[in-house]
Parts: C-alpha cells; sequence; structure tokens
C-alpha cells in the first residue's frame, strides 16, 4: 500500500497510535516491531479497545481484511506517511537540533510564535525515527507553523529526519558530548547534527545562528542565515545585555526581559527564541510576555521547594557537556548551604570512564560537597572530605533516610536512566 493510498485511511481517522496502552476511539494503531516484540500480534487487541485501522506487515496475522492494513514494512509506511502528509499541509516547518537545549529552545520558540500563530510542535521529546513521523502526522489543516524537534544518537539520522520532515528553516543549538558512542566522538556529534546544515544548505533553506558561536558559523556558511548575539555587531538580532543571576536577563529593543530560567547555558536559548520570534513578526512586547510567562518542568532546570530544602532538579538528561555548565553555573549562584547530587552520564562508550573523572576533577575545583551516584563514578572513587560516592541508587537513598538533609540547596542532575527524580520525596 502507497503513502496515498494510506492517506486516504488516515484522513478518515482521529489519531495515531503505535502503543496498546494508549489507544484512542477511530486511531490508527502501527504495529511497530521491535528487538522484543511484534506489534503485529497486539492489533487485534488495538481494534477492540477502538482502534479504527490497525497497520501491520504480517499477512500470517491479519484476520479483518478491512480494518488490518497490509503493508510491506510498518515503520516504513509510518515514515512515509508523515511525510505525504508534510506535502500536504504545505506549512513552514522550522527543525530544532542540538547536543544540549532541544526540547527547552523548542518550548521557548514554541511560546513566542504562539503569541501571534497557531504553532504545533514537538510534544515532549517525541524527536527521534518515530517520533518526528508522529509529530509531523499531528499538525492539523489549522496550523500556521510547526516546530519539529530532531534528536540523533548516530550519523544518518537526521538527514533521514530532514528527508522526512522537509524544514523550511533550521536551528542547532550548539555541539557536545552527548551520545559519543553512537556518534564515534566529539568530531562524529558535529558531523552528525551538521546533516542539518547539509540539508538546508542543498535546498536553499534558512538557518537561524547564534553568531557568538565560531563553530555553528562556520559549519553554516553558505546558507541563508539570520544570526543573533550579545552586542555582537555581525548579527542580525542583537540582545544587548545578558545575565543569570541566578535566572536569566535580557535586554532586547529597550525590554529588560526577566526569565524563569535559571542558568548561562539558558542564555542562547532565550536569544534564539527572541530571534525566532523577530524574524516572524512578532511584536517585541509579546516576545518579552512569552519568555517571562516561561515556566521550565518536566525535570528540566525547575527549582523546586521541599518541606527540608530548595531544589534545582535537572534530571531529564546528562551528559559530560551539560553536566559541565551545569556544575559552574551552580557553584556561582548566590545561595547558602549549596550541594551537589549527580548521576551517571549514559551512551559515551570508551569515553565514558575518562569523561566521569573529568566530571569529578572539576566539581573538585568548586568548594561545594557532592554526591555522586551510580556505577560509573564509583568504579573511579576518591577519597574526599567534600565528595561522597553510591553505587546505586539504592544505597543512596538509605544514606539520604538516615542523614535526613535539611537547610540545603541542591543541585540534581544525571541521565534518565538514573531517574534522579525519586530523590525529591527523600530531600
Amino acid at each position: 500500500m502507497r503513502p496515498e493510498e494510506l492517506y486516504k485511511y488516515f484522513l478518515a481517522v482521529d489519531g495515531i497510535s503505535t502503543d496498546t496502552r494508549t489507544i484512542t476511539s477511530d486511531c490508527m494503531f502501527f504495529a511497530l516491531k521491535g528487538p522484543n516484540f511484534d506489534a503485529n500480534q497486539l492489533a487485534e487487541e488495538a481494534l477492540k479497545k477502538g482502534a479504527k485501522y490497525a497497520v501491520m506487515d504480517n499477512p500470517k496475522l491479519i484476520t479483518d481484511s478491512e480494518k488490518m492494513l497490509l503493508v510491506p514494512d510498518v515503520l516504513t509506511a509510518l515514515q512515509g506517511l508523515a511525510s505525504y502528509h508534510r506535502h500536504q499541509i504545505g506549512l513552514p516547518i522550522i527543525a530544532l537540533t542540538g547536543s544540549n537545549g532541544k526540547t527547552t529552545t523548542k518550548e521557548l520558540i514554541h511560546a513566542v510564535l504562539s503569541k501571534k500563530y497557531n504553532t504545533t510542535a514537538t510534544v515532549g521529546n517525541l524527536n527521534n525515527h518515530i517520533g518526528v513521523p508522529l509529530t509531523l502526522l499531528s499538525i492539523s489543516e489549522e496550523a500556521d507553523l510547526a516546530i519539529v524537534e530532531m534528536g540523533a544518537n548516530h550519523q544518518k539520522e537526521i538527514e533521514q529526519l530532514c528527508e522526512i520532515t522537509l524544514p523550511d528553516y533550521g536551528y542547532i543549538t550548539n555541539f557536545g558530548k552527548a551520545h559519543l558512542e553512537g556518534f564515534g566522538g566529539v568530531e562524529g556529534v558535529i558531523k552528525g547534527k551538521s546533516e542539518l546544515y547539509d540539508y538546508l544548505r542543498e535546498n536553499h533553506k534558512t538557518v537561524f545562528v547564534n553568531a557568538d558561536d565560531t563553530l555553528q558559523v562556520e559549519k553554516s556558511i553558505g546558507i541563508d542565515a539570520v544570526s543573533f548575539g550579545i552586542n555582537n555587531p555581525s548579527a542580525k538580532v542583537i540582545i544587548k545585555e545578558a545575565t543569570a543571576q541566578p535566572m536569566v536577563k535580557v535586554v532586547y529593543k529597550g525590554k529588560e526581559i526577566q526569565s524563569q530560567l535559571t542558568g548561562k547555558y539558558n542564555i542562547s536559548n532565550i536569544c534564539a527564541a527572541i530571534a525566532i520570534g523577530e524574524y516572524f513578526g512578532v511584536a517585541p512586547e509579546e516576545i518579552q510576555s512569552a519568555i517571562e510567562e516561561y515556566k521550565p518542568k518536566n525535570n528540566r532546570s525547575q527549582w523546586m521547594t521541599t518541606t527540608n530544602n530548595k531544589l534545582l532538579l535537572d534530571a531529564y538528561n546528562a551528559n559530560p557537556s551539560s553536566m559541565a555548565v551545569a556544575v559552574e553555573n551552580f557553584a556561582q549562584l548566590s545561595a547558602d548551604n549549596k550541594m551537589m547530587i549527580l548521576g551517571d552520564m549514559f551512551e559515551l562508550g570508551v569515553e565514558s570512564e575518562n569523561e566521569h573523572l573529568l566530571l569529578v576533577e572539576k566539581v573538585k575545583q568548586t568548594p561545594l560537597s557532592c554526591y555522586f551516584v551510580g556505577k560509573q563514578f564509583y568504579q573511579i572513587k576518591q577519597e574526599s572530605e567534600n565528595l561522597q560516592f553510591f553505587e546505586d541508587f539504592d544505597i543512596l537513598k538509605k544514606y539520604l533516610e538516615n542523614e535526613k538533609t535539611s537547610g540545603k540547596t541542591i543541585l540534581i542532575k544525571g541521565s534518565r536512566g538514573m531517574s534522579l527524580e525519586r530523590l525529591i520525596d527523600l530531600l
């Protein structure tokens, strides 16, 4: 079944599902396969739960030829349908990738553009080879603009996502030490993320570039660019001032914009949203209100006050680059009784031990006490007055239950697999 044929069925449904636990009435269920499962076996269950159609690639399991739609490969069909839908709606799409700050930047851009347009954006972090098609298929005819976040952990993935999404605009937040195992090192990260630049250049599209990041400027040469920077005369959009003590504040067109985001690392995220808002004609006062109203969520740089402590929860994800700037920022904050709880960083491959060791050395350069948790950190544990190492979460949990920490300002950060948000109740 070709994408245009499948599209006729898509127009008759109300949403897409790839999980029988989240089936909605009259949706289209895509029976994806994984290393340990084959959702073709769950197609009948999906239909019983209310799905209107089930897209399958195992003819032996088709029991209802009207509701079970056979394709050669379900994942390819999902991606092809999404690309076909993108052609049909024809609206401008901004693609966004980078090692750190993708989701926060996406949400800031969404907040700013929504002041003037009916804007659709990636929900959460549905940013991979499955999530991007789902995002595209969620775009309605009423939308004016779409912001599509693209994640990758190996080369050629951004290239594939661009071929599906066909973006008109693009922005790369930064190149950092993320997914080193899949990319094959930092140079691999740069090459892989720059596939967005390659697409924009080859297709004569437009890029937004941080003029203060010389590497981004270099890699985006040859593309029609809208640049932004802090008091940078070479930039098209100039932000006059930017500070982060502790919340980011910028001055743009005479307006002092006080955000609810902490850390110097969020300055470029805010500036990108300002530049994109200006390019699309959002009024300065609307840009200001959008940024000032935006509150971080989903364990990303969230300030939380518990009965006993004040927490800076940044436990959604971590890599060497984001860890380093988080530690630097936290060390500079004006706050009493500061300490940190840092969890293992995943997907670093052969660089893992060295990168964890480098972070420990960085923490030692601060006057702060720190609890390191996870097998990677525990393997390089050191004797130190300010540092303690815990092999796993349960051991740290027992320690904190006995210690009854109070009166502290605590940074909590680690990779998603560490689930360090579980510490909230303990602190």
